[in-house]
This record gives structure tokens, C-alpha cells and sequence, in this order.
């Protein structure tokens, strides 16, 4: 809510420098070249008001392109939130799981190593027969 509130305000702050700026702009131009261009006060006046219309019609493009992506960029982010919550879920399961497979034995052991940060080692406890895990998707050939 504050980040929005920010980039509201920084645009709003943008259309008046902008508006300012072509104001200052142009009175500057028609003030110094009065004879030559020759222009009355309602027309020039009406130059400045159309002028500022256009600027702030652009701005309003931009703020809308600006507004249009922001909210692109919020549903895919809410969409890798809701992925990220599922996978969490998917390894708490699969965690639950193995904690009620592994023995009293290899769990204190694997506390152990949690404790003292050394790497699990890779002999089994006697009596705990288990196979190594082999990724599914190894080839022996070159890929392609």
C-alpha cells in the first residue's frame, strides 16, 4: 500500500513538473517573440491551455501503460507465490513421510549431524539395509 501510494504520488509530482515546465516553456517562447509571431492573449492563452490537454492526455497514457503492467507483474507473482505454497506443502508431506520411515536410530543420527553441521555420512547403521537414490532422468549417452 505504501509502494503504491509512492509511485501515485511520483506521478502526480511528474504531471505538475511536466505541466509546469511547458507553462514556463512557453510564455518564455511567446513572451521573447511577440512581434514575430504576433499572437493575442486569448489565442496564445488557448495555445497554452490546448498544450497542456495533450501533456496531460499523455501522462494519462503513461499512467495507465504503467498501471496495466504493474498489475501484469502482481498476477505473476501471485501466481509464483501460489506454486512456491504448494510445492512447500508437497516437501512438508514428503518430510512427514520420511521422518515416520526413517528408525529412533537414523533419526538421532541425522540430528546429530544437523547439530554439529558436519555432511550425512554414508554409511548406514548396521542392520538398515537402503539402496542410494538414483536421479530418474540420467542417460548414458550424449544428448542431443
Amino acid at each position: 500500500a505504501a509502494s503504491q501510494w509512492y509511485y501515485s504520488a511520483a506521478m502526480d509530482l511528474g504531471v505538475c513538473q511536466l505541466r509546469n515546465f511547458s507553462i514556463s516553456f512557453l510564455s518564455s517562447l511567446l513572451g521573447t517573440e511577440t512581434s514575430s509571431v504576433r499572437l493575442d492573449n486569448s489565442s496564445s492563452g488557448a495555445s497554452v491551455v490546448a498544450i497542456d490537454n495533450k501533456i496531460e492526455q499523455a501522462m494519462d497514457l503513461v499512467k495507465s501503460h504503467l498501471m496495466y503492467a504493474v498489475r501484469e507483474e502482481v498476477e505473476v507473482l501471485k501466481e509464483q507465490i501460489k506454486e512456491l505454497i504448494e510445492r512447500n506443502s508437497q516437501l512438508e508431506q514428503e518430510n512427514n513421510l520420511l521422518k515416520n520411515l526413517a528408525s529412533p536410530e537414523q533419526l538421532a543420527q541425522f540430528q546429530a549431524q544437523l547439530q554439529t553441521g558436519s555432511p550425512p555420512s554414508s554409511s548406514q547403521p548396521p542392520g538398515t539395509a537402503s539402496q542410494p537414490v538414483q536421479p530418474a532422468t540420467q542417460s548414458s549417452g550424449p544428448s542431443a
